[in-house]
């Protein structure tokens, strides 16, 4: 069985950054691995080590330049088997990646593992589409559920039975049928920190780099509608009042900023 897992470095924000261009400065950003997909990879990690055959494959996928490849080797120390990773010149010069490039290039790379099962995120940090796991599943033609939080496999029968989330606290039980796609969400799992010894054994695991030649596409997948016009820190519409004092102070001036703002009554 083959477990494919898309995963994603994103960037954190410094509190205080400066805008290049269309862009955040390169040295405003730390990267790192993204929230959701630390808890496929940990799911699909347990189903490899809660199989008896031994006969269970996890591989992680991620579009992403050089960088992104100490992202990857986090995934593999913590037990995916190998890696993939997706980038070309055309990518690098596109202004960003919409949803649609995303889904063709992942359903490249899935096309060409078929996997049995697909796990991805919900959603990315930087981005918070929470579109491209469903996407994928549509390029497929393959079964999907969305908003996993857990989730039991029947590997003879070809069976997903998973609970995800719904609007209003709702949560649906489900089977999927493999192949499918499963987007996971965070709590579903508690995810394992990297030992040392993982870290050592991720630089020898295989990380293959393909370009679009090598997935069968061309230039014309980064084509999007949606340009970026400009990028600008919003203004601040509110300000703040900070009182400082004792308890009994604070308390007295706030109360006579409300009755003055009209909130209380005087």
């Amino acid at each position: 069985m083959k477990v494919l897992v898309t995963v994603k470095e994103v960037a954190e924000v410094d509190d205080e950054f400066r805008i290049s261009g269309l862009d955040i400065d390169e040295g405003s950003l730390e990267y790192d691995l993204n929230e959701w997909d630390d808890y496929a990879v940990e799911e699909a990690v347990q189903l490899s080590e809660a199989d008896e055959t031994d006969d269970v494959e996890v591989v992680t996928v991620t579009v992403g330049p050089e960088r992104a490849e100490e992202t990857v080797r986090m995934a593999l120390a913590k037990g995916a088997d190998r890696a993939v990773r997706v980038w070309d010149d055309a990518l690098a010069e596109t202004q960003f990646l919409d949803l649609d490039a995303k889904a063709e290039l992942l359903a490249a790379i899935a096309e060409e593992e078929e996997p049995d099962l697909v796990l991805s995120g919900v959603q990315a940090a930087d981005d918070t589409n929470g579109a491209t796991g469903v996407a994928l599943a549509e390029r497929l033609g393959v079964e999907w559920a969305a908003v996993v939080n857990a989730m039991e496999l029947d590997a003879d029968a070809g069976v997903a039975s998973v609970r995800r989330e719904l609007e209003g606290g709702v949560e649906e039980l489900t089977d999927v049928e493999l192949p499918a796609v499963l987007t996971i969400q965070t709590g579903i799992n508690e995810p394992r920190y990297a030992s040392l010894r993982g870290i050592r054994q991720a630089q020898r695991k295989p990380l293959e780099v393909y370009d679009l030649d090598d997935v069968g596409l061309d230039e014309s997948v980064v084509d999007s509608p949606v340009e970026r016009t400009d990028m600008y820190e919003p203004e601040s519409e509110g300000n703040a009042t900070v009182w400082e004092g004792s308890p009994e102070d604070t308390a007295e001036s706030l109360a006579e900023f409300l009755r003055d703002e009209g909130v209380v009554d005087a």
